[in-house]
């Protein structure tokens, strides 16, 4: 019963317009007139922002870094607040602690090396990662698109120096066009797990034990050194035929640069190697 119940939140958000950001936000953010990007115009701090909706169970907020600023120390910040955006009277100046600190909130900063965090009296396991090419990244029972998840870098002249980076899905978690998302995944006991999800690897469970009698909102820090981010979204369901063909190329060519000489319509090898 929990698994389907579970399933028909996932398949209604599927319904909802593309995630975008909540008119509230704090005093140093400007969004776009779509409310999908998110920059942060001054200073290093005030940079708060959150879902528009509260989301579903399984339901992924995902963003990507699109804009970086020298100078500043720390870098995003993301989480799950049970704090209705509308309902704050002012928006905190930062996640950590100020947010926090209103209880009901759980927010992490995401840093090169970002690692779960374990339960009390528990060692975190080493993760286990699948091959690049797995369509689905697995998280409790929910199935979400890897594809989408994965930020990559754009090839350049010799972006075949990074070939073994680009293959393995990896992006340091900071980086531009590295992309962040936070869900929660129910639990029996009533409760949930919150995940990070860090260029489609699951961090594991980043908090545990948080209430779902309350709408969970998704909590975006635009902070420090990260300057901008976009919202992603993420369509829950099967690979398409044109993603299927690219994972397939990603497979077997030598580097990026390669895709130039193979006989394929050119939006299909400008979508292999941007994308």
């Amino acid at each position: 019963r929990g698994q389907l119940k579970i399933a028909a939140a996932v398949m209604a958000a599927r319904c909802r317009p593309n995630a975008r950001f909540h008119r509230v936000h704090g005093t140093n953010v400007c969004l776009d007139a779509s409310r999908t990007r998110a920059t942060r115009v001054e200073s290093f701090a005030n940079g708060l922002c959150f879902s528009q909706e509260p989301l579903a169970p399984g339901q992924v907020f995902l963003v990507e870094i699109e804009e970086k600023e020298l100078g500043w120390c720390g870098h995003l910040r993301v989480g799950l607040t049970a704090h209705d955006p509308q309902s704050l009277e002012v928006v905190p100046e930062y996640s950590l602690p100020d947010l926090v600190n209103m209880g009901d909130t759980w927010v992490f900063a995401i840093t090169r090396s970002h690692n779960r965090v374990a339960a009390d009296g528990e060692e975190a396991p080493v993760r286990a990662r699948g091959p690049p090419w797995e369509p689905f990244l697995l998280i409790e029972r929910v199935r979400i698109p890897r594809d989408t998840l994965v930020g990559r870098s754009r090839p350049g002249p010799y972006s075949h120096i990074l070939d073994d980076l680009y293959k393995t899905n990896v992006l340091p978690a900071t980086a531009r066009r590295s992309r962040i998302g936070v869900l929660y995944a129910p639990q029996p006991d009533g409760t949930a797990d919150m995940h990070i999800i860090i260029n489609g690897e699951d961090m594991g469970p980043s908090a545990r034990r948080l209430p779902t009698t309350r709408p969970l909102y998704a909590v975006v820090d635009v902070f420090a050194s990260t300057k901008s981010v976009r919202v992603i979204p993420v369509e829950y369901g099967f690979p398409s035929l044109q993603t299927l063909c690219r994972l397939v190329i990603q497979k077997h060519i030598v580097h990026r640069l390669a895709i130039n000489g193979l006989d394929l319509p050119p939006p299909l090898k400008s979508f292999c190697q941007h994308e």
